[in-house]
C-alpha cells in the first residue's frame, strides 16, 4: 500500500471564494492546497487533508508521514515575543492544532516535511523562535516556480542528498527561523545567512523555508517523505 500522508491546510469562509452562493457565505470551508496533494501523488504517496476540527491525537498512529504547509504566521507570542507591525493577523486554530501535530512528529519520530509556514512551526514547536520581518526574501512579485535565490546545503544531511549542496529557491516568506529549536540542526542556510533547511537530530524530519510544491513537477524531498514513510 502507498503510504498516508497527512498535509495541514487552513480554514476559509465560503463567502471569500467567488461565485459563493450568498446563502453559503457564512459557511466555513476546510481546504489544502493541490500542489501539496499532486507533489505527493507524484512520489507514490496516497494524500489526506486533516482537517483541524479533529484532535490531533487521533491522528497518531494513523499517519505514515505528515506535510506542514505554508501559510499565514505563527503568533509572537507563543515564542515569547511581540508581534512585529508587519505580523498577519494570527489564526489560533490553526497555530493550536499545528503545534501539536509537529510535537507528536517529534515525539513519535514521524517522517514529516516542513514547508515554509512549515519549517517555522517545527522550530517554534522545539522551542525555537522566529525573526519576524524579513522582507527582502518577500519575493512576491516573482511567479511561483521562478528561482530567486540559492541555498547551501549541507552534504552530509537529508536535504543536502536530495539537492545537493547548491539549490535554487523560490521564496515567499518574510520570516525566518530564529533561535534553533532543541534537537534541531541547520543544513542549509541562503547568502545572507539566514536559515533555509533545518533537521531533527536522529529523526527523519526536515524543515524548509522555499515552496518545492510549486514548481509541478516531481521534486526530490517529497520521494525522500514518501520513501521514508514507506
Amino acid at each position: 500500500m502507498r503510504p498516508l500522508i497527512g498535509i495541514t491546510g487552513r480554514q476559509l469562509l465560503y463567502g471569500s471564494v467567488e461565485g459563493c452562493p450568498p446563502l453559503l457565505a457564512n459557511a466555513g470551508l476546510d481546504i489544502v492546497l493541490t500542489d501539496y496533494v499532486d507533489a505527493v501523488l507524484a512520489s507514490g504517496g496516497l494524500p489526506v487533508h486533516l482537517p483541524m476540527s479533529v484532535d490531533p491525537d487521533e491522528f497518531a498512529g494513523r499517519l505514515d508521514g505528515l506535510i506542514l504547509t505554508g501559510g499565514a504566521d505563527i503568533d509572537p507570542a507563543i515564542y515569547g515575543e511581540v508581534p512585529d507591525p508587519s505580523v498577519e493577523t494570527p489564526d489560533p486554530n490553526r497555530d493550536a492544532f499545528e503545534l501539536a501535530m509537529a510535537r507528536i512528529a517529534i515525539e513519535t519520530s514521524m517522517p514529516t516535511l516542513g514547508i515554509c509556514r512549515g519549517i517555522q512551526v517545527l522550530n517554534v514547536a522545539a522551542g525555537g523562535s522566529l525573526i519576524q520581518h524579513r522582507p527582502e526574501h518577500a519575493r512576491y512579485d516573482s511567479a511561483p516556480d521562478a528561482d530567486v535565490h540559492s541555498v547551501v546545503l549541507e552534504p552530509d544531511s537529508i536535504a543536502g542528498a536530495a539537492y545537493g549542496v547548491d539549490k535554487n529557491v523560490n521564496s515567499f516568506h518574510h520570516q525566518v527561523v530564529g533561535e534553533v529549536g532543541a534537537g534541531i540542526r541547520v543544513v542549509g542556510r541562503a547568502s545572507d545567512g539566514d536559515v533555509e533547511a533545518i533537521e531533527f537530530d536522529g529523526k527523519p524530519i526536515v524543515g524548509i523555508q522555499w515552496h518545492p510544491e510549486m514548481y509541478r513537477q516531481q521534486d526530490p524531498i517529497f520521494d525522500w517523505l514518501v520513501a521514508a514513510a514507506g
